[in-house]
């Protein structure tokens, strides 16, 4: 007698800043469950991916996540939702069943009812800004952020690292969602006269500051600087906005690895020649989903306490990331810096 699937809820935002990165999003956890299946599952048992919508608000994920559990019984969920949204959906799983937390985060999350596989506020900051001293001189900065955890929390840790490299933070803002004229922060950035622009804008609100940006000529003389432009925001951008544009991260689909390789591969033939740009949201859910088969495989369990056991301790089946052949469930990956050229990341960093 078959056994049933193994139901994993998937959390993706399809409306909202986010949606942008939803069909990448969904491709990748795709693509990892048909690897694991053709790998023979988990535990015995073909992963069935319910994806469910997200929504726009920390509301609107709880809800998807809490459908998830009661309509879907699904036995474990694994999110790429805003870092606001986290600890919310946790609370509504209860610990009941394992929470995979895909994304890049701030940093600073202990609670043992999450696993968290995205790199830090900390980790993508450190060797950007080392480098923005180092290389281009930089020692006057301009923080922005959308105003939720993520950047606020990201901001804090950026004004540390910015004091400790003997540069000084010269102006900071943080803007809502929606906010389409850019004319105040534009002025207050004039002003301050930075060397460098930090941002940390959430998908479509990235598009919106960084076209309008360019426009008004500040490109030229002011660089900028984000840990989370990725290949699908930057086509929103367009390539005539990207002057003088750099972007840290653990995944860029132009890095040359066996591991990306192998994705990339893959991920061209099942979704075409032309799908949904590879980009680091997006592929974070096919670690996600990876993470949590290699995990519930080490622990012969999927019961959440005995995943998190796992965490560091067991190899994680496939990554796109980094060079080793055989990573640790839930480890973090080498981060590269990356020049925008066009619409192009030509990596300058390992």
């Amino acid at each position: 007698m078959a056994r049933q699937p193994l139901k994993i809820g998937v959390l993706i935002p399809r409306s909202g800043p986010a949606g942008i990165w939803a069909p990448s999003c969904e491709a990748s956890a795709v693509l990892a469950a048909c690897e694991i299946n053709a790998a023979g599952g988990v535990l015995g048992r073909d992963i069935e991916l319910i994806v469910r919508d997200a929504g726009s608000t920390d509301r609107s994920a709880v809800d998807a996540a809490a459908s998830s559990v009661s309509l879907d019984s699904v036995e474990a969920v694994v999110a790429m939702v805003p870092s606001s949204a986290r600890q919310p959906v946790r609370h509504v799983l209860k610990g009941r069943i394992p929470f995979v937390y895909s994304p890049q985060f701030e940093g600073d999350e202990h609670h043992p009812g999450i696993i968290t596989i995205g790199e830090t506020a900390a980790e993508l900051l450190n060797p950007g800004i080392d480098w923005l001293v180092r290389k281009k001189n930089a020692s006057r900065f301009f923080l922005l952020g959308n105003n939720y955890i993520w950047p606020q929390r990201s901001m804090a840790q950026a004004r540390r690292l910015i004091g400790e490299s003997g540069g000084r933070v010269v102006g900071e803002a943080e803007v809502p969602f929606g906010l389409e004229d850019q004319d105040f922060i534009l002025s207050q950035i004039r002003q301050a006269r930075p060397h460098v622009v930090m941002s940390w804008l959430l998908g479509h609100e990235a598009v919106v500051f960084n076209r309008a940006f360019a426009e008004t000529g500040l490109a030229a003389s002011i660089l900028r600087f984000s840990t989370s432009i990725d290949e699908t925001v930057l086509y929103g951008i367009g390539d005539d906005h990207t002057e003088n544009l750099f972007v840290s991260s653990a995944y860029f689909s132009g890095v040359r690895s066996s591991n990306n390789d192998a994705f990339l591969e893959k991920y061209h033939q099942y979704f075409g020649a032309c799908p949904a740009p590879p980009n680091a949201f997006g592929e974070s859910l096919y670690e996600g989903v990876h993470c949590l088969s290699s995990l519930a495989q080490a622990a012969g369990s999927l019961q959440s306490q005995d995943l998190v056991s796992k965490v560091g301790r067991s190899s994680q089946s496939k990554t796109a990331r980094g060079t080793a052949a055989k990573v640790a469930t839930g480890n973090r990956h080498p981060v590269h810096i990356a020049a925008v050229d066009g619409l192009e990341f030509r990596i300058i960093t390992p």
